[in-house]
């Protein structure tokens, strides 16, 4: 019998991308994919799929949340964290929500099926670099920021807007806006303000 699987990203280079990978395995069966946590929860209450690759990072809420609240729902899903963060503090609170698995999206089709195949049998799975980003000894309290994350950081601890942001780094106020959700996950804040606070109790930004 083929594992029914079903994807929830906000990118469609990534869905088709997986897709692309899985379309010639016998044993999946591709149920769909949603972009956002509304299309997902109204596609799982007409069909349940066997796997959920999911993304963490979500344009109206976070999967690591979302994980939890499908699990209560349907606990008979297995899901399996998808991201691009190999992040331990993101790799922990996802599978604490209730995930199988962690794949990051460079994942190679081997990996991916092995992910599916072993989630299905109710064992966890976590890929080579996120297993050894657990294995490290790692301080969620010093997360990796990239270059341009830092950038939007501490334009935010000056008070700017998103507009205000994109027209000073030259790009869209959607991708600012998109760093921004990624700070508020990697630094667990709930709102701006407590985004700041925590930047500077991390010494990640500073007043002169």
């Amino acid at each position: 019998m083929s594992i029914k699987v079903f994807i929830i990203d906000d990118h469609y280079m990534v869905i088709e991308g997986i897709r692309s990978l899985l379309q010639n395995e016998t044993a999946i069966e591709w149920t769909g994919h949603a972009t956002t946590i509304a299309s997902c929860m109204a596609s799982l209450r007409i069909n349940q799929p066997d796997v959920i690759l999911m993304d963490i990072n979500l344009p109206d809420g976070s999967g690591i949340d979302l994980c939890k609240e499908v699990k209560e729902l349907y606990p008979s899903i297995f899901i399996i964290g998808l991201s691009t963060f190999n992040q331990q503090s993101f790799i922990r609170k996802i599978m604490d929500n209730g995930a199988s698995g962690y794949l990051l999206k460079n994942a190679t089709r081997d990996e991916l099926m092995e992910a599916i195949n072993t989630v299905i049998k109710g064992k966890l799975f976590l890929s080579d670099e996120a297993s050894s980003t657990l294995r490290r000894d790692q301080t969620p309290d010093a997360p990796v920021l990239t270059r341009r994350e830092k950038e939007v950081l501490e334009l935010i601890a000056e008070g700017l807007t998103n507009q205000e942001i994109a027209t000073r780094l030259f790009v869209s106020s959607t991708t600012v806006d998109t760093h921004r959700k990624n700070l508020l996950l990697k630094l667990n804040a709930r709102n701006t303000a407590e985004l700041i606070k925590i930047a500077v109790v991390k010494k990640l930004i500073s007043f002169s």
